[in-house]
C-alpha cells in the first residue's frame, strides 16, 4: 500500500486528508509535536487506522529521522503557523514555522531523496500571498504581494519550493489554495468565529458578535474539496504548481448574512459589533482565484457552493453549542 506523511494532520485540512487517503487504501503517518496535543483524539477519531508520528519542522533532525522511519511515497507539509492576524504578533514564530519550516523539510526530503524524484511532497502555499494583487482573479503567473508576515513567509516557503523542484529534481507541487472552510475550521479563524457566534446568539447564549472588517471579500470554499486537489497533484507525472480556488468572491459580510439566515435571524446588524481592535495593521481587499489549469489538468473543481458551505458549519456549531449546553 501507499504511504503518506501529514504534517498538519491535526488542522481541518489534515484531518479531511487522512480521511480521503485512507479511503484509497493508504497508511497515512500524521506528524504532531509532542503527544499532549489534545487534537489527537478526535483526529484519530476520523481516520481509526491513522498513524501518529513525532517530528518538529523547527528541527531538521527530526524530520531526517522521521522519513527514515515512515518512508513515505507521499508527503503533504500542511504545517504552518497558519493564523494570519496572529503572524502580526507572532512574526518570529510564523517565519521559523512556516517558511524555514518549509525549508527543513524540503532539506530532509533532499537528503533522503538525492533527487530521484521517488518522494513526491505536496506544499500548501497561500492565496495570502498576492496580497494587494494588481491582476483579478488570480491565477499561477500572478505576481505576489504579501501583507502580512504569514503571507510572507508562504511566499519563502513556494518559491524554495520551486526552487528545489528546479535545482534537486524533487518532486515537489505547490498548490496555492485560495480560503477554504469546514466545521473543523479553528476557532481563532473569522468564519468560524462567526458560525460559532450566531449559533450562541441563536440558542441565547450571547447577544452580539465582534468583527472587523466586514468588507474584506474572499474566494471561500470547502476544505474537505480542495484536499481532493492535493491528491490529485501529487498523482501527476511532473511536478507543478496550481491555483486552487471557486473562481467567486463573497464579502465577510456576505459570510455573516448567510450564517444568520441559516440559523433563522434576518436582523443580523443588530447582533455584529464593530471592534477596531480586531483590524489588522495592513489587510487585503479582495482575493479571486482562477482555477482553469487545475480543471484542465487535474479533472479537479470544488463541489459544495458557498451558502451550503457557510450552513453546513452553522447547523454544526448548532449541534455543538447545544449539546455542551445541555
Amino acid at each position: 500500500m501507499p504511504r503518506a506523511l501529514i504534517t498538519g494532520i491535526t488542522g481541518q485540512d489534515g484531518r479531511y486528508l487522512a480521511e480521503l487517503l485512507t479511503s484509497k487504501g493508504y497508511d497515512v503517518f500524521g506528524m504532531v509535536t509532542g503527544r499532549d496535543n489534545p487534537m489527537i483524539p478526535r483526529v484519530c477519531a476520523n481516520a481509526p487506522s491513522l498513524e501518529i508520528v513525532e517530528g518538529d519542522l523547527q528541527d531538521l533532525g527530526s524530520l531526517i529521522s522521521l522519513l527514515d522511519a515512515v518512508a513515505p511515497d507521499e508527503v503533504y507539509n500542511l504545517g504552518a503557523a497558519s493564523s494570519v492576524g496572529r503572524s502580526f504578533a507572532q512574526p518570529e514564530i510564523t517565519a521559523d514555522v512556516t517558511a524555514i519550516g518549509a525549508l527543513r523539510l524540503l532539506e530532509a526530503l533532499r537528503v533522503r531523496d538525492g533527487g530521484s524524484g521517488a518522494v513526491r511532497l505536496y506544499q500548501a502555499s497561500s492565496s495570502e500571498m498576492f496580497g494587494t494583487a494588481r491582476v483579478s482573479p488570480q491565477d499561477e503567473l500572478t505576481p505576489f504581494h504579501p501583507r502580512s508576515p504569514y503571507a510572507v513567509a508562504k511566499v519563502f516557503a513556494h518559491h524554495t519550493t520551486v526552487n528545489y523542484r528546479e535545482a534537486y529534481g524533487l518532486h515537489a507541487s505547490a498548490g496555492i489554495a485560495f480560503n477554504h472552510e469546514s466545521p473543523r475550521r479553528g476557532i481563532d479563524f473569522v468564519t468560524r468565529k462567526i458560525s460559532i457566534g450566531v449559533a450562541r446568539v441563536r440558542l441565547g447564549l450571547q447577544q452580539t458578535i465582534a468583527l472587523g472588517n466586514l468588507d474584506a471579500a474572499r474566494d471561500w470554499g470547502f476544505s474537505g474539496d480542495y484536499v481532493e486537489a492535493m491528491w490529485l497533484m501529487l498523482q501527476q507525472p511532473e511536478p507543478d504548481d496550481y491555483v486552487l480556488a471557486t473562481g467567486e468572491t463573497h464579502t465577510v459580510r456576505d459570510f455573516v448574512e448567510v450564517a444568520f439566515a441559516a440559523a433563522g435571524i434576518d436582523d443580523w446588524e443588530r447582533h455584529v459589533v464593530h471592534d477596531p481592535r480586531l483590524l489588522r495593521p495592513s489587510d487585503v481587499d479582495v482575493l479571486v482565484g482562477d482555477a482553469s489549469k487545475a480543471r484542465e489538468r487535474l479533472g479537479w473543481k470544488p463541489r459544495v457552493s458557498f451558502p451550503e458551505l457557510v450552513r453546513m458549519m452553522v447547523e454544526a456549531d448548532l449541534e455543538q453549542e447545544a449539546r455542551h449546553d445541555s
